[in-house]
C-alpha cells in the first residue's frame, strides 16, 4: 500500500481523534453558562463547532483567518450593535472598543474592559483552540495532557462552584479513554510502519476499544458506591490557601435574595438601582425576618401563612400602642428592571397607595413578608405611597420591662442549635455581666464588636467547615465580615441569655440624590442592590420588636425618647472609636445573595474585586506564554540551530544540527538500531517521507566526519534540505 493509501485509511480515525478533542473542548464551554454572567452560551458553541469545521478541512492559512475573523464579526455585530454588519458605523464602534480596551490593559484598568471586548477575547480562544486541538489530537497525537486539564478542571468547578459535573465526568471518561486508545494504536502503526485497512482489519482492534470503555463506564456508573470516607477538604483547602477559612471558592454579587440558608463569603459590590425613596427622615425598610439559626444560616422555622391585607388597615405590628410615634409618609419609585414581588415598608406602616385597585397584598404575620400578588401570581410593583407612624422608644420603658409570660414565644425565638459551643454561650455572659436589665444587656452586646477589635469587610469573608458554627467562627477565629455576620452573632448571643430576638432583612436608606423637593417637604434618596442589609430585632414586654445595629460603621436610625441617664451614655459612648469601613464597603452592605434582584441581562457588567482579577488574567497569561513555548520548542530550537548553521561556518555546527535531525526521529519513534549504519538509516527515512534529503544529509555528514572535508559542506543548500527535513519529521 502507498504511503498516499495508507494516509487514507487511517483518516477516519483521526477524524475520530479530532471529533474527540472537540467533545473535551465543549466540556470546558459548557460550565461558563452557570459560573458566569455569560447568557448567549449557544453561540459560543456554535462558533466552536464553525472554528474545528474550518481547521479540520486544513484551507489555506488566509482562507481561514478570513472565515473564523468573519464569524467573530458577525458574532459580535448581532449581539452588540443595532447597525448593518457592513455600515460604517459598526466599524466604527468596534475599532473605538478594541482601542480603550487596549489602553485600559497597559493602563492596568481590568474594570473598564466592556462585554464586547471580553466577548471577542473569549471568541479568539476558541480559535486558537481549534488549531492546537487539530495539532495534539491528530499531528502529534498527544491526547493525554489535555484529558488530565479536562478533568481537572471538571472537577475543581463541580468542588467549587455550583456546577455539577456528574455527567460532564461520565462524558469525558468515555472521550478520553478512546482517544488514548486510538491514539497509541496509530503512534504504534506509524513507529512500526504498519499498513492496515481500516476496510478489513480495522474493527478488530477499534471494536473491542469501544467495548471495554463502554462497558467500563456504564459499569462504574451503576455500580454501588461508598459514601466519602475523608471529610470534605473545601474548607481545608480554603483555610490553608487563605488562613482562617477565609474565601468562599466563589465570589457572590450583591442583592436581596430568599436564600439564607448558607452564610458567609465574599462579595463584590453592585450598584443597580433598586429604587428611590420619597422622604422626609432617614429609615430602614424592612422584608421580612427569619427565626430559626441552624449553626450555618437562617431558616423559617414554620411554614408561612398569608393573609390577605386591607391596604388602608396594615395588621402587622412590631410595637405596642403605647409607644410614642409621629405620622409620615413615603414615596417608593422601582427601577423598570427591579424584582422583588415583597412590600417594602418602614417601621410602623399603616397604609399603602398602590397604583393599581386589582393588587393584593399578603401578610405572613409571623416574619412580616408582605407578598404583592395580582389574581395569586406575583406581581412587580412600580410605585407606592406608604403611610407610617415612626416610633419613639422609650430607654427607661425598656429597661423596666421583664420577661415576657408568653412561653411559647420565648421558646421559639430564644431556640439554638445544639451545636453551638459552649464559649459563644460564656462570652456573652462575660459581656453583660455587669447589668442587671435586658436592656442594658443588649446593648452591652451591641457595642461589644465596637470595642474588641472587630473588622469590617466584604472580602476574603470567612465560610465555616461542614464541623463549625458560623457566629462561633465569626466571633472567635476572625472577627472579620459584614451584617450577616455582626447581625446573626448578636441575636446568637442574646438567645444564650434567654433574650428573644430575630433576624432582619432588608434596606437601608441609601444616599441622597436631591434635598427639599416639593418645596422642601422631601429629600430623594437612591437604594442600590448595594444598600441590602441584615440587622437585629429584639423583644421587650410592653414595648414590641426594637430594631438594633451591631454592625460596624451603620447606624439604625431608631428614634429614642430624650432621658438622662448616664449608666446610658456610658453604653453609647464606647472606650475606643468604632472601626468604620470605607464608603464603598458602607454601601455595599447587603445580605449577599447569589440571586440579584435584577433578571439576567446581558449588559450588565459585574465588577470583580481587582486582585481576582490581576491574578487570574496573570495566570492565564502566564499558562498561555508557557504552553505556545512547550508546544513550539522543537521550532524554536529548528530556528536558532539553522540560524547557527548559517552563522558559523564550521564542521561542528553542522554535526549539531545534523544530531538535532537524529534527535527529532528517535522522537516521533525512528530509533536507529545498533547494527544499523547511518546510510540504511537515511534510505529508511527517506522510504518513510517518499525524499531523499536524509540521504544528501548523510552523504555530506560522512564525508565531514571521514573525509573532514568541510569545503562547500555549509553553504545554502545545505540548510535547506536540513529545513526541509526538518519541517516533514514535525509535520
Amino acid at each position: 500500500m502507498s504511503r498516499l493509501n495508507q494516509t487514507n485509511s487511517s483518516f477516519i480515525y483521526t477524524s475520530i481523534l479530532y471529533v474527540a478533542g472537540l467533545l473535551l473542548f465543549l466540556e470546558w464551554i459548557y460550565p461558563v453558562e452557570q459560573v458566569t454572567d455569560t447568557v448567549y452560551i449557544g453561540i459560543f458553541i456554535i462558533y466552536t463547532f464553525f472554528c474545528f469545521f474550518i481547521t479540520a478541512l486544513r484551507v489555506k492559512w488566509w482562507l481561514s483567518f478570513l472565515l473564523k475573523g468573519f464569524g467573530i464579526i458577525f458574532i459580535l455585530n448581532g449581539i452588540y450593535s443595532e447597525h448593518s454588519m457592513l455600515s460604517k458605523l459598526w466599524y466604527s464602534e468596534l475599532t473605538s472598543d478594541v482601542v480603550f480596551n487596549i489602553k485600559a490593559i497597559l493602563a492596568r484598568q481590568w474594570f473598564d474592559l466592556s462585554n464586547l471586548f471580553r466577548t471577542l477575547l473569549f471568541l479568539v480562544i476558541i480559535w486558537l483552540m481549534s488549531y492546537l486541538i487539530y495539532y495534539w489530537f491528530v499531528q502529534v497525537k498527544r491526547v493525554l495532557v489535555f484529558s488530565i486539564l479536562t478533568f481537572v478542571y471538571i472537577t475543581l468547578l463541580d468542588t467549587f462552584t455550583v456546577y455539577s459535573a456528574d455527567w460532564a465526568i461520565f462524558r469525558t471518561f468515555v472521550i478520553v479513554f478512546l482517544s488514548l486508545g486510538i491514539a497509541n494504536v496509530l503512534k504504534e502503526m506509524q513507529r512500526e510502519n504498519i499498513q492496515v485497512s481500516r476496510l478489513k482489519t480495522g474493527p478488530i482492534w477499534i471494536l473491542p476499544l469501544i467495548s471495554i470503555v463502554l462497558f467500563s463506564s456504564v459499569v462504574g456508573y451503576a455500580a454501588p458506591k461508598l459514601e466519602p470516607q475523608w471529610p470534605d477538604p473545601v474548607p481545608y483547602l480554603e483555610s490553608a490557601v487563605n488562613g482562617n477559612g477565609f474565601g468562599n471558592g466563589k465570589v457572590q454579587k450583591v442583592g436581596y435574595g430568599e436564600n439564607d440558608e448558607r452564610l458567609g463569603g465574599s462579595f463584590v459590590q453592585d450598584y443597580t438601582p433598586v429604587f428611590k425613596a420619597y422622604m422626609k427622615e432617614k429609615n430602614y425598610f424592612r422584608i421580612e425576618s427569619k427565626d430559626f439559626y441552624t449553626g450555618k444560616g437562617w431558616i423559617n422555622s414554620e411554614k408561612q401563612q398569608f393573609v390577605e391585607q386591607d391596604a388602608n388597615n396594615i395588621e402587622f405590628e412590631t410595637f405596642h400602642p403605647v409607644i410614642e410615634t409621629e405620622r409620615h409618609d413615603v414615596t417608593l419609585e422601582f427601577d423598570d428592571k427591579a424584582r422583588i414581588p415583597k412590600l417594602i415598608y418602614p417601621y410602623g406602616v399603616r397604609q399603602v397607595q398602590l397604583p393599581s385597585d386589582n393588587i393584593e397584598l399578603k401578610l405572613d404575620n409571623l416574619n412580616g413578608e408582605i407578598k404583592t400578588e395580582v389574581d395569586n401570581k406575583d406581581v412587580y410593583l412600580t410605585n407606592y405611597r406608604m403611610i407610617y407612624d415612626s416610633p419613639t422608644y422609650s430607654r427607661e420603658m425598656m429597661r423596666e420591662s421583664g420577661p415576657s409570660s408568653n412561653e411559647e414565644f420565648v421558646t421559639m425565638y430564644t431556640r439554638l442549635p445544639a451545636t453551638l459551643p459552649e464559649r459563644v454561650y460564656d462570652l456573652a455572659e462575660e459581656i453583660t455581666s455587669g447589668y442587671t436589665n435586658q436592656f442594658d444587656k443588649v446593648r452591652a452586646i451591641e457595642s461589644y464588636f465596637s470595642r474588641n477589635g472587630f473588622v469590617y469587610q466584604i472580602s476574603d469573608v470567612a465560610v465555616p467547615g461542614e464541623e463549625e458554627d458560623y457566629v462561633d467562627q465569626f466571633l472567635f477565629d476572625t472577627k472579620a465580615g459584614y451584617c450577616d455576620n455582626f447581625s446573626t452573632s448578636m441575636v446568637v448571643m442574646l438567645r444564650t441569655l434567654d433574650i428573644p430576638a430575630r433576624w432582619v432583612k432588608g434596606f437601608t436608606s441609601g444616599d441622597i440624590i436631591e434635598s427639599n423637593i416639593n418645596d422642601g417637604e422631601y429629600d430623594v434618596y437612591e437604594v442600590t442592590n448595594a444598600n441590602a442589609h441584615s440587622w437585629v430585632e429584639v423583644y421587650f414586654e410592653d414595648v414590641g420588636w426594637v430594631p438594633f445595629e451591631p454592625t460596624q460603621g451603620f447606624n439604625a436610625p431608631t428614634n429614642y425618647a430624650v432621658e438622662t441617664s448616664t449608666e446610658d451614655d456610658f453604653l453609647d459612648a464606647p472606650d475606643v472609636a468604632p472601626e468604620v469601613p470605607e464608603q464603598d464597603e458602607i454601601r455595599g452592605e447587603q445580605d449577599k445573595q447569589v440571586e440579584d434582584v435584577f433578571s439576567p441581562s446581558t449588559g450588565d457588567e459585574t465588577k470583580f474585586s481587582f486582585t481576582l482579577i490581576h491574578g487570574g488574567i496573570l495566570l492565564v497569561i502566564i499558562v498561555l506564554i508557557a504552553s505556545i513555548l512547550f508546544w513550539k520548542r522543537y521550532e524554536i530550537r529548528t530556528y536558532f540551530m539553522q540560524k547557527k548553521l548559517l552563522k558559523h561556518n564550521d564542521a561542528q555546527a553542522y554535526q549539531d544540527a545534523y544530531h538535532y535531525i537524529l534527535k527529532l526521529l528517535s522522537k516521533e519513534g525512528f530509533h536507529k538500531e545498533p547494527d544499523q549504519t547511518l546510510r540504511e538509516y537515511a534510505l529508511r527515512i527517506d522510504d518513510w517521507y517518499g525524499t531523499t534529503e536524509m540521504g544528501e544529509l548523510t552523504s555530506h555528514y560522512e564525508k565531514l566526519i571521514y573525509q573532514r572535508d568541510p569545503s562547500n559542506l555549509l553553504n545554502e543548500e545545505v540548510s535547506n534540505l536540513w529545513k526541509n527535513l526538518i519541517k516533514r519529521i514535525l509535520g
